[in-house]
């Protein structure tokens, strides 16, 4: 079955104290008036993205996606009534976050890796950075009940919250025909986030949709050195459609690098044109480890890989790397094009590049042309309802 696309948001770990919370809070306390919300069947999966499947116990209808948007930007679904998913993907920042390296959790509770992005979330087999979830439907209840995140104290606690909430009367039997449950939470949060797909870029048109203007010279010299520079190994691109990802976990050096105490992802500030100094100002954060895909596993040699992230819409989702350690496009093709940290057990691929700036320009034109069409329609959409929030 071929579905239909539509919204999200995501998140990041703070090293700013309770204030950064507060200052969310703010943010998303307003509600759109002025849209109404998009459909979930009317339109195809967009240019440069293969057919999608949804599970036969949950193909999307306007009510399922609904529902699940509903729950989705609800604080009440957090212990005390203050943050929602949507606080942490954040569908004006293209579901994610971009302010901070890494979520802020409730009370401001450190959160150790970045919030990915849930644009074209429903593509993927396995989900966080380190892929201990494989279902979209099951995922939904790790940030619901983690301490550090929403900080729900059980499943049934949730659910009461729901139940007793009475704009949630008669919701879950119009979507799903039955009550309140831990599977129906699941499902519609899942439905409403398989809805937000972007893709019909400029490399899209170009690729797929036979349009020779649609990319221009710089951003198609930087897909010639995308593929002679190997990228594309890890960010696999088909002949018909691309997910620019592999579904595989690879070491790049990063969680080595922060685990041994590296800081690899200073920022730089110009002062004056042509003078920079690396930003000194600091934030404490808790002391942590980040063991990557072992902590999923038990593997050794699980140890610091992380899931390949998709390169669509990666102009939109900075800072990047699961810790959120790079600020920009640029630091990161500097960090690749110096060979990485080093690291023992780092993906051979990874390895020094003989790149100019030049070049370095070039590839930057080539990612940000992956950007999609219509994130205005899901940032519309997300904001069509009223946010849920304590009476």
């Amino acid at each position: 079955m071929r579905l239909v696309h539509k919204p999200v948001f995501s998140s990041r770990a703070c090293c700013l104290p309770a204030v950064v919370p507060i200052l969310l809070l703010l943010l998303w306390t307003w509600s759109a008036t002025a849209a109404a919300p998009l459909s979930t069947l009317d339109a195809a999966v967009p240019l440069g993205l293969p057919a999608l499947t949804a599970p036969a116990d949950n193909l999307p209808t306007a009510a399922r996606v609904a529902l699940g948007r509903k729950l989705f930007f609800d604080r009440r679904l957090s212990f005390n009534g203050t943050l929602s998913c949507g606080m942490c993907h954040v569908p004006e920042q293209a579901f994610t976050q971009n302010e901070l390296r890494t979520p802020v959790g409730i009370e401001g509770r450190f959160v150790k890796r970045n919030a990915p992005s849930l644009l074209n979330v429903a593509y993927r087999s396995r989900l966080f950075h380190d892929g201990r979830e494989s279902s979209l439907e099951h995922q939904v209840w790790q940030p619901l009940l983690k301490s550090n995140e929403m900080a729900n104290p059980s499943i049934g606690h949730v659910l009461e919250t729901i139940r007793t909430a009475d704009d949630y009367d008669g919701l879950f039997e119009s979507a799903y025909g039955s009550a309140v449950s831990m599977e129906a939470v699941g499902l519609a949060l899942a439905s409403y986030q398989r809805s937000l797909l972007l893709a019909d870029s400029a490399f899209d048109r170009w690729r797929y949709g036979g349009d020779d203007k649609a990319l221009d010279p710089a951003a198609r010299r930087g897909w010639s050195l995308f593929q002679e520079s190997g990228c594309g190994s890890c960010h696999r691109i088909g002949e018909r459609s691309a997910l620019f990802a592999d579904g595989q976990f690879h070491d790049t050096g990063i969680g080595y690098a922060r685990s041994m105490g590296l800081d690899i992802g200073k920022q730089k500030i110009e002062l004056v044109p042509g003078l920079e100094i690396a930003a000194g100002l600091a934030f404490g954060t808790p002391a942590f480890n980040d063991l990557g895909r072992y902590e999923a596993t038990g593997r050794s040699e699980d140890r610091w890989r992380y899931l390949t992230p998709s390169l669509r819409n990666v102009a939109l989702t900075s800072p990047y790397m699961h810790d959120g350690s790079l600020p920009d496009l640029r630091a990161v093709i500097d960090y690749y094009r110096m060979g990485g940290a080093g690291s023992p057990n780092q993906d051979r691929r990874i390895r020094p590049l003989s790149l100019s700036d030049e070049n370095v320009a070039e590839l930057e034109a080539f990612l940000r042309s992956l950007t999609g069409s219509g994130l205005e329609n899901l940032q519309r959409d997300a904001r069509s309802v009223p946010i849920g929030d304590v009476q």
